[in-house]
């Protein structure tokens, strides 16, 4: 409390994730100067509405593994199944859902009961990792593993995400960053699935599970090379708990 100083109306606050390393420009509600957790966002797979906060994330590019193709290829095959690996706040193993003879629409409960599904994608993910210079990752939750597919629902393409070893109930905030780049950068397994565009930002709307998820992508190309500058998505903001410190009145004597 007292660390950020509330503006009228909203509040940038700057964040570095620790668990990825992502410097994220946050933008809170402060009506009054005070934050504000009711209001009309939602969010798919989330009960309930609330205030919304933009949440942008910047050079996040590499910021796991040091590149955003660690490979430095578009594609690359692991066991007969072309892959794009690509670090974009999340390190990932990209693949299509077809190529597992998969529609990409399956539920959760569907993928999970699919362990022929998982045995051949967990194999795949422990080579894609050593190339990508993360050494053994066969204990590791990272690099995590994505199928795309054709979009069903009006979205950009269809996803499902993996935890490794679970599928995700809806979409990660840090893979989506990743996925959605793939689909924009040329020449990866995504090709075909949505237009050439030469520069950002563009809304990829990702499918998942339970609904849809949009990313802003802000990119440029530079010789024919995709730079990828941030990612903005929006979340909701709500108040889950209050708490109070009870301290001794001898430690302030003492402090005196």
């Amino acid at each position: 409390m007292g660390l950020i100083q509330a503006q009228e109306g909203s509040t940038q606050i700057n964040i570095r994730a620790v668990n990825t390393g992502a410097k994220v420009a946050a933008r809170v509600l402060t009506g009054g100067r005070v934050v504000k957790y009711d209001g009309d966002a939602s969010i798919d797979g989330v009960p309930n509405t609330a205030a919304p906060v933009e949440l942008n994330f910047m050079e996040v590019a590499g910021s796991s593994t040091g590149a955003f193709l660690p490979t430095k290829h578009m594609i690359d095959s692991f066991d007969g199944i072309e892959v794009t690996c690509m670090d974009v706040a999340m390190p990932m193993v990209i693949a299509r859902a077809a190529d597992f003879g998969l529609t990409g629409y399956e539920t959760v409960a569907e993928l999970d009961a699919n362990k022929d599904f998982f045995a051949r994608m967990e194999a795949i993910r422990i080579k894609a990792g050593a190339a990508m210079g993360m050494g053994d990752v066969s204990a590791s939750v990272t690099p995590k593993f994505g199928i795309l597919a054709p979009a069903q629902s009006g979205g950009t393409v269809a996803t499902r995400y993996f935890m490794p070893w679970n599928t995700h109930p809806t979409m990660a905030v840090t893979g989506s960053q990743c996925m959605a780049s793939c689909v924009l950068a040329p020449g990866t397994v995504a090709a075909g699935m949505y237009p050439m565009i030469e520069n950002g930002p563009v809304t990829i709307t990702l499918e998942h599970p339970t609904g849809k998820m949009d990313v802003i992508i802000d990119f440029e190309r530079k010789g024919g090379a995709f730079i990828q500058k941030s990612a903005g998505l929006v979340r909701t903001c709500r108040k889950l708990a209050q708490g109070h410190v009870f301290i001794p009145q001898s430690i302030w004597k003492g402090a005196q």
